[in-house]
C-alpha cells in the first residue's frame, strides 16, 4: 500500500477512537486552529440555473478558507441547507455536498443546527403557474416524498456516513433539540489534561422555535459541572441564532468587525442559557451566525460575543463572502480570532 494511503487510513483511525471519547489532541508545538462555515444554504432555489451556481461558488469559498488556513477543525455553524427549497426527500445529498470540502482534505468537523436546516418546503407560487412544476424523476410513487429530512435523519446521516464527522444527535430528553454535545481539546502532552472544552447548542427554528430551552440550559449546567467543575478548563459556546444579548452589546465601541449592516434577528425568547454562561469565569466566547450582515466581536461581561461571517452564496445578501478562523494556545491559554475572505485577504482580527 502507497505510503500517503497508509498515512491517511491511520489518521482515519486515529479520529474515529478520539471521536469516541468526545477528544482530540493538540499538535505538537503548534496551536489548534478551527474554522467556521456559517450560513452556507445549500439547496436553495435547486429548480432553478441560480441554485447550483450558488452551491458551486460556496464550495469555492470553503476551499479557499481550508487551503489558507489548513485548520485542524471545522465547525458547521447551521443553515447547512436551505431546507425549505428542497422538494426531495432526502435533503442528505445537500447536506453531504456542503462536508465535501473539509471531508476532501481529511479534516475532522462538527455540525449544529439552523433555523433552515429542517424547514418544511415551501411550494413556490410560480410552480402554478403556466410552466408548471418541475418535472419529478421517481422510480417509483413512493419514492417521491415532500415532508422533508428531519434534524435526526440529517445527524445520524452524517455520523453514519463520515468517520471524519464529531457530531452527535445529542440527549434523548433534549428532542426535538439535536445537536447537543461537548468535545474536549486536550493537550499535546496528556489526553486527560483539557486545554479548552467546547460546547454546541441547537438553538432551534425551522421545526420548532428559536430558543434555547431550559431543559438545555439544565444540560449545560450539569454537565459543565460534571467535566470541568472548578471552572478551570476555558470553555468555548457555539450555537447558531443569537440570544438576546447580542442586541444589547452591538452598539458597544468595543467591538471588532468590518459589517455592521442590519439589527440583531435574536432568538424567540431567553431561557437561562446567557445567565448561566455569565455566571461561569471559564466561558470566554459565543460564536453564532443567522445574521448575513454582521461578523462583528463584542465583549459582555468578562466573555465575548461573536458572530461568524457568511460563508455561503445561499441566503440572503450579497455582503463579501467569507470564514470566521479561530485560533488557540495552550500554554498559557489564549483564544484569538479573524475573518478570512474569498479573496484571500484577512480582517477584524481580536
Amino acid at each position: 500500500m502507497p505510503r500517503h494511503l497508509i498515512f491517511s487510513y491511520l489518521s482515519l483511525i486515529i479520529a474515529a477512537a478520539a471521536m469516541r471519547e468526545g477528544n482530540f489532541r493538540m499538535r505538537e508545538g503548534a496551536p489548534f486552529k478551527i474554522a467556521l462555515f456559517a450560513d452556507l444554504h445549500f439547496g436553495e432555489d435547486a429548480w432553478t440555473e441560480w441554485g447550483p451556481i450558488q452551491d458551486f461558488n460556496s464550495m469555492g469559498v470553503m476551499s479557499i478558507v481550508l487551503d489558507d488556513e489548513q485548520p485542524d477543525f471545522v465547525v458547521y455553524l447551521g443553515d447547512v441547507i436551505t431546507a425549505n427549497n428542497i422538494m426531495i426527500a432526502n435533503a442528505s445529498l445537500y447536506w453531504d455536498q456542503a462536508l465535501s470540502p473539509t471531508r476532501a482534505r481529511g479534516i475532522p468537523w462538527s455540525t449544529i443546527f439552523g433555523n433552515h436546516d429542517d424547514a418544511p418546503f415551501e411550494w413556490p407560487l410560480d410552480w402554478f403557474s403556466q410552466a408548471g412544476i418541475p418535472q419529478l424523476s421517481c422510480a417509483r410513487g413512493s419514492d417521491c416524498s415532500f415532508r422533508g429530512t428531519t434534524r435526526l435523519e440529517l445527524m445520524r446521516n452524517e455520523i453514519e456516513r463520515n468517520s471524519l464527522s464529531f457530531s452527535t444527535d445529542g440527549p434523548r430528553n433534549l428532542w426535538p433539540s439535536v445537536s447537543n454535545y461537548v468535545l474536549k481539546l486536550s493537550s499535546t502532552s496528556n489526553a486527560r489534561d483539557p486545554v479548552a472544552l467546547m460546547y454546541f447548542l441547537d438553538s432551534g427554528g425551522g421545526s420548532y422555535p428559536e430558543i434555547i430551552s431550559n431543559a438545555q440550559v439544565k444540560w449545560f449546567q450539569e454537565k459543565s459541572r460534571e467535566i470541568n467543575p472548578h471552572s478551570r478548563v476555558p470553555e468555548i459556546i457555539f450555537w447558531h441564532i443569537p440570544s438576546k444579548a447580542y442586541e444589547k452589546v452591538a452598539i458597544g465601541v468595543q467591538c471588532v468587525g468590518s459589517i455592521f449592516w442590519e439589527s440583531v434577528a435574536a432568538q424567540e425568547a431567553e431561557m437561562g442559557m446567557m445567565k448561566a454562561l455569565e455566571k461561569r469565569d471559564s466561558v470566554k466566547a459565543v460564536f453564532v451566525g443567522h445574521n448575513h450582515g454582521l461578523d462583528w466581536c463584542c465583549p459582555h461581561r468578562k466573555m465575548w460575543l461573536c458572530f461568524a461571517r457568511h460563508t455561503g452564496y445561499g441566503g440572503y445578501g450579497n455582503w463579501a463572502r467569507g470564514a470566521r478562523v479561530l485560533e488557540i494556545k495552550q500554554q498559557p491559554f489564549s483564544l484569538r480570532s479573524w475573518i478570512r475572505m474569498e479573496d484571500g485577504s484577512t480582517h477584524s482580527e481580536d
